[in-house]
Order: structure tokens, then sequence, then C-alpha cells
């Protein structure tokens, strides 16, 4: 394994919340992917796009970041890199069978646009499966959400009723949800988490994801710090 692959695996895997997030994503999308072609919206080094890729997709990469791409392309397993804006993809309607976006669309500030080009370039029957912050009890923590909404860039928050709003209107039906960091504490911790630690506290807090996954399954599925959504394409 290079080093590039090391470094990028405890970036995105050993981590307390990525790696159950977009994992959770992945396995949605299912094991065998052979023959499907899949979009990753803003997948930085595109390395979440490289795991659809090792499952057999024909996998592409957006991102305005070209640091992060140029690094991805050093990846063992790395998707077509494409330098471009989220809300004017450069792609012809209906070419994807499948859009994996993890934690992009709450940074646009242009949601809606974001997912008018998803669902364009999405064909019919195709699926999305995107997560977004939701930061449901972040107002009781205002020096919190404030903190992790000027450090990590966060224009809007949604939940998967705005989600499934906002796909119904642009052709899409919501399939199924899923909320990540249920509890007030599991929520606090994701807040102070980064706020405070960023991605090395993220990662020195890795230990704590199975607990968190254990209290998130106690807890209802209405509310939490990350919502996960896959949706499918009218056709």
């Amino acid at each position: 394994m290079k080093i590039s692959d090391v470094v990028a695996f405890v970036g995105h895997q050993v981590h307390v919340c990525r790696y159950r997030e977009a994992g959770t994503l992945l396995d949605w999308m299912g094991d065998d992917l052979r023959g499907r072609k899949v979009l990753d919206v803003a997948g930085g080094d595109g390395y979440w796009a490289g795991q659809t890729r090792r499952r057999g997709a024909f996998a592409v990469s957006i991102d305005l970041a070209r640091g992060k791409m140029e690094y991805g392309k050093t990846l063992a397993n790395p998707p077509a890199l494409i330098e471009c804006d989220a809300l004017k993809l450069p792609f012809q309607d209906g070419s994807f069978d499948a859009i994996l976006s993890v934690c992009a669309i709450e940074h646009f500030d242009d949601g809606g646009t974001s997912l008018d080009e998803m669902a364009r370039v999405l064909r019919p029957g195709g699926q999305i499966f995107m997560s977004a912050d939701v930061l449901s009890r972040a107002d009781a923590w205002p020096k919190l959400r404030d903190a992790h909404k000027a450090r990590y860039h966060v224009q809007h928050t949604y939940t998967h009723e705005s989600l499934a709003r906002l796909m119904d209107e642009r052709g899409l039906d919501l399939v199924r949800h899923s909320y990540q960091f249920r509890t007030a504490a599991a929520e606090r911790l994701y807040l102070s988490l980064s706020t405070y630690g960023g991605k090395v506290g993220f990662n020195a807090a890795a230990p704590l994801a199975p607990l968190v996954a254990a209290t998130d399954a106690k807890a209802p599925n209405e509310r939490g710090s990350i919502v996960l959504v896959q949706a499918r394409k009218r056709g």
C-alpha cells in the first residue's frame, strides 16, 4: 500500500463519523457496482468515489479544490477527477446511474441549484446517496454552532423532510433516511469535536464511534447532527 493511501485511509476512515457516514451510503449503493456510472459531487480527493471504483463502478469525482484532486491522483484506486463547479456540472443529461455526495450540500450557497444539477445528470430510475449537516439541537449551544458553521463554511442545514421537499420538486422520491449523532450528548460531542478538535480531534475520537452507533440505534430516527438520504429519480 502506498503512503498516500495510508494517509487517505487515516483521514477518511479513522474518524468518529466519516467512515460510518460514507460507509452507510456505500452500503446502500451495494457491493456490486459493475457497469454503473457513479458521480461523487464535491468529492475532494476522490477517496470515496475510489471506493465505488473498487466495487466495479466507472467513477467520477468533481470538486474545485485542485490540490486535493492532485493528491487524489496518487491513490491506488483514483476515480476520474474533474475540476468543476457543482452548480454547473459539465455532463449531459442522464449521464450517471448513481450520485454520491458526502456532507457537501450544506456548503453551497444554493443547495437547490446543486440538486437541480444532480437531478439533471442522473438517468431516470437512477439514485442519489447524500448526507448533510442537520445540527438539530445546535441552538442549545450557540457558540459551538457558530464556530462549527464558520470553520466548515456551513451555509444551510437540512432535515430529511426539507431534503425530501427539495428533491420532490426535482422529480426525486425519497427512499430512506437515517440520522447520526441522534442523542443530545452525541450531538454535543460532534459539535465540540468540530469546534475544538478538527480533523485531529475527529480521528482521536474514533474509538467512540461504536458507542455513538450504539446510542443511535436506541434513539428515534428523527434528528441528529448528520442526515443520510437515498432518493430515486422518477422515470
